[in-house]
């Protein structure tokens, strides 16, 4: 009998990639959503509505062997409510709880949790890196509302009648990204000269096929239970160098030029963007040792494959644009 696995946020970028690989392996999907929604074929769809502390999970979860957590209110650049930290942990910390309760009661055997790199902090400064041991600096409203959920998910252990896995991917990429990621293929594509010839940070990626067969893997393997996990596609890129092999992938030159890495930041200071220029200029560095030692897996797909994909899509979609102007 094939196994059921429910994907909560299945409509989303890493939802949808996960819920189309699960069906690929035939493994019976039930993709939870807020409100109806169109997913991958094969894929049953469930409706909860609003994810908060009250969500009627049980419908969704019964007869599901495991459940991937991924809805979640996600980090807003410019947040614009007027409590963010409220918002973040009613929708990602007391809506997590309640999936657990629920999950409890629904009997199913396994919660993935898919958390945030931003629970150890934001930045990796020298030569540092992250591991699971380390004590945690969540920095911003969306880390903390992430980290408070993983403490609550390790009562859920603790107590017994649910395991629990939890995951902290850094930044996520491949076909169907969204945000800033975007935002760098559209500037690169579009051969916007880029100050960042000069930056000398590591940043650890994700490509999203690594994450859907790393949370494939913590669904079934025994020693995966009660563990944190950190991943990554292994290769540690500067910013410069993610910009070329993205201008590489999409068959067009690399236009960088050469400032400064603390004028770069003294503008971002100036102009309101300091976030936005840190996350270009700051290291993020990841062990993800722990997975290869204690479940044996490694990434897929290289950083060039994502790259390499990620941009394929990127012109398909910029293609389909074009036509769809043309026909207007």
């Amino acid at each position: 009998m094939s196994k059921v696995l429910a994907v909560t946020g299945a409509n989303g970028f890493v939802g949808q990639a996960l819920c189309a690989e699960a069906i690929r392996r035939g493994m019976v999907v039930r993709g939870i959503t807020r409100a109806p929604y169109p997913l991958p074929d094969g894929v049953q769809n469930v409706a909860v509505g609003e994810v908060d502390g009250d969500t009627h999970w049980e419908h969704a979860l019964v007869g599901c062997d495991a459940v991937i957590h991924l809805a979640a209110r996600v980090h807003i650049m410019h947040d614009k409510s007027q409590d963010p930290l409220a918002e973040f942990r009613r929708i990602n910390t007391a809506g997590t709880v309640r999936l657990a309760q629920c999950a409890r009661h629904a009997r199913v055997r396994r919660l993935v949790n898919v958390s945030s790199i931003g629970v150890n902090g934001p930045s990796t400064p020298g030569e540092q890196v992250f591991t699971d041991r380390d004590v945690p600096d969540p920095h911003n409203p969306y880390s903390l509302s992430k980290w408070e959920a993983e403490q609550a998910l390790r009562l859920f252990q603790l107590e017994g009648g649910l395991e629990v896995v939890t995951v902290r991917p850094p930044l996520i990429y491949g076909p169907g990204v969204g945000g800033n990621f975007l935002r760098l293929l559209g500037a690169v594509h579009g051969g916007i000269p880029l100050p960042l010839g000069l930056t000398r940070n590591f940043r650890d990626l994700l490509y999203v096929g690594n994450l859907v067969d790393f949370l494939l893997v913590c669904v079934a393997h025994p020693l995966a239970n009660g563990n944190t996990y950190l991943v990554s596609d292994g290769t540690p890129v500067s910013t410069h160098t993610l910009l070329r092999g993205l201008a590489h992938a999409l068959g067009v030159p690399s236009r960088l030029f050469s400032v400064p890495p603390y004028l770069l930041q003294l503008v971002g200071n100036l102009t309101g963007h300091t976030a936005e220029f840190q996350r270009l200029l700051s290291s993020l560095r990841v062990d993800s040792s722990k997975v290869q030692r204690e479940l044996h897996w490694y990434p897929a797909y290289s950083l060039r494959q994502g790259l390499q994909a990620t941009a394929d899509w990127y012109l398909e979609q910029e293609k389909d644009n074009i036509s769809a102007r043309v026909e207007e």
